[in-house]
């Protein structure tokens, strides 16, 4: 038997047991006649005691960092206890050792606050997993794993596996491919999700399906995104959007209370995707602070029932005809940051550098002062009068105290930019540092969007998501053909709305989903309307269109990005510190040094021929 006990498990109620533990060296500390060992394992750290005979044995045989240790001894009262461990009130009296396996000098040190760098440690990720901080993200990924699980079962789904070698039916990100021996030229793709899979298993009559699953995407990567990632992957058959609602907001309270200690009692807030794009910027807001967007060409959204400070809109509106910034801007927004007043000169221009950025491509800035004696001063006191600035103040729902950010520009690119603006602003005044967890829904998101890389119309969620129910009647009996944005603008199918919800935790989407379509005439025409022929739709979807021949049950569902989740209930938003053993940036395993090439006898067996271009 290698160990009795564990090195967190030991108390003073255990005084004068002779027990034996088994771990890795955390630390080597020598004081004349004795030496101090601290023993670490996946459990926690216990202090062992070499006494004068043994300490002989150790000069030796000296045990270094690392070192993996067996030693038996009996549990005594510590003299110098410390209170920063679970096992501070012990140490072990060693009577026996053994050095069961010896460590060459690690190449950063094993413990919280290391001296490794990223690329480094994820080069040596069998090290880094050692660290107690790395250990307790991998101990809430797995308890964030068994509370859905837990949840799931109960509420009476199944676990049921789909295939990871599938077609490829490209849409949205690029699909991972893998080439087929035994059918020279042919390829597998490794699925973005297992979307058709468990819609399938919803004629099939598995009307609850779960699973907990790696998904694959060959796309830019960003903090919380990798190549491969897991979703809580949910389907369920004879719903519609308030039951799904009720099931998943149950499974997310569920997985607080029981990691967190989290109780939410409260239904949780819902928001449309239209008072989330106006009001924050995005279809993710942070809630968490407020300074909300302020539309000031429409200015009226910001005062439902009342009359808004700036009364008119558009064209009419009294921003324009003044010869200032805004005379020739599609979209202004304002947002009003609070306690900026103070702000000097240098601050805003370096506001204003940090928007005309390449990522964000505004023009500038106007910004506002309100002192607090109630004064203002303003980078366009030139072109408004102090009766205009102090509408456009009104307007912005500012106070004494408070700084007006503006922007001017296209609509999409002003919008953007000014979420952007206002979550900076956020994490330089430390709001996005608040430890509490907000969550809601955000629905109504339109069925298409444009793509202009693309030229062309596709879904916004993806091309099995349903319309709303009043709407289906408008898909169907409609010429589905969208030729480009124009001819959107007035096409019957402009104003369809999805029947799909997102949930949002810290301006994070976790999860979304929709109910899908599940009648062959319907799918059709949506296939259609993303500019599928007949002959396309069969080649890449002939399977799902042929199965909701078969009896298709109304089903829908939904997918929680599982490393997200667990990153923000970690309190990060970098994914791969949650994953065991992720990828690095440019998507390469440091430590497993892949992708890398293949030999040619591989590539003679699958039939393929590389050819290198000059880069």
């Amino acid at each position: 038997m290698y160990r009795t006990n564990t090195c967190g498990e030991l108390r003073i109620i255990n005084k004068g047991t002779r027990v034996t533990l088994a771990g890795w060296v955390q630390t080597v500390r020598k004081f004349g006649a004795i030496t101090f060992v601290d023993l670490r394992d996946r459990y926690g750290i216990t202090q062992l005691l070499f006494g004068e005979e043994l300490n002989k044995q150790l000069e030796q045989d000296p045990p270094g960092r690392e070192f993996v240790l067996q030693a038996t001894g009996i549990v005594n009262e510590r003299s110098n206890k410390n209170p920063n461990l679970a096992t501070g009130d012990i140490e072990i009296s060693v009577q026996s050792f053994k050095i069961l396996n010896k460590s060459v000098l690690p190449p950063f040190s094993i413990q919280d606050d290391t001296d490794g760098g990223d690329e480094l440690r994820m080069k040596y990720r069998f090290l880094d997993l050692r660290r107690n901080t790395v250990k307790k993200n991998i101990e809430l990924r797995y308890a964030v794993n068994r509370a859905a699980r837990n949840y799931l079962h109960q509420q009476g789904f199944m676990d049921i596996e789909t295939p990871f070698l599938i077609k490829s039916t490209p849409e949205g990100a690029r699909d991972f491919v893998v080439p087929s021996r035994m059918n020279p030229g042919q390829f597998y793709a490794l699925p973005q999700s297992p979307q058709t899979f468990k819609q399938l298993l919803m004629v099939s009559g598995y009307d609850r399906y779960y699973q907990i699953v790696k998904c694959f995407r060959d796309e830019d990567l960003r903090a919380d995104r990798q190549p491969e990632f897991t979703q809580i992957d949910c389907e369920m058959a004879f719903v519609e959007q308030e039951d799904i609602l009720d099931m998943f907001e149950g499974m997310i309270k569920f997985i607080f209370k029981e990691v967190k200690g989290i109780e939410y009692t409260e239904t949780l807030p819902r928001m449309t995707w239209e008072d989330a794009m106006w009001n924050y910027g995005n279809d993710k807001p942070d809630t968490r602070f407020g300074m909300k967007v302020t539309n000031l060409n429409f200015p009226q959204q910001a005062f439902p029932g009342k009359q808004s400070p700036l009364g008119t809109v558009g064209s009419e509106s009294p921003l324009r005809g003044a010869g200032g910034p805004f005379d020739d801007a599609e979209t202004v927004l304002a947002i009003a940051i609070p306690g900026c007043s103070e702000y000097s000169r240098k601050q805003t221009d370096e506001l204003t550098e940090w928007v005309k950025r390449p990522q964000l491509g505004m023009k500038g800035m106007v910004f506002i002062k309100i002192n607090t004696d109630g004064t203002y001063k303003s980078s366009i006191d030139k072109f408004y009068n102090e009766n205009r600035i102090k509408a456009i103040v009104a307007a912005a729902r500012a106070e004494p105290g408070d700084l007006i950010l503006i922007l001017a520009g296209a609509e999409e690119r002003t919008r953007k930019a000014t979420s952007e603006l206002r979550m900076e602003m956020a994490e330089r005044l430390g709001l996005r540092k608040n430890t509490e967890f907000k969550l809601l829904w955000v629905l109504d998101f339109p069925l298409f969007e444009y793509n202009p890389e693309a030229n062309r119309w596709v879904a916004r969620h993806h091309p099995f998501t349903s319309p709303k129910p009043e709407q289906i009647d408008t898909m169907i009996h409609n010429n589905p053909v969208i030729q480009n944005a124009s001819a959107y603008l007035d096409h019957p199918y402009a104003g369809i709305k999805a029947n799909a919800y997102d949930m949002v935790l810290n301006g994070n989407e976790i999860g979304g989903g929709s109910i899908r379509i599940f009648q062959r005439e319907l799918q059709e025409k949506m296939f259609a309307a993303l500019g599928m022929d007949k002959e396309e739709q069969q080649h890449k979807f002939g399977f799902l269109l042929n199965a909701f021949g078969y009896g298709a049950p109304p089903h829908g569902g939904i997918a929680f990005g599982f490393d997200r989740l667990c990153a923000i209930l970690g309190g990060s938003e970098i994914i791969r510190d949650f994953i065991a053993f992720p990828k690095n940036n440019s998507g390469r395993d440091v430590m497993l040094d892949a992708p890398s090439v293949i030999d040619d006898k591989q590539l003679e067996e699958l039939n393929i021929t590389i050819q290198r271009k000059n880069i």
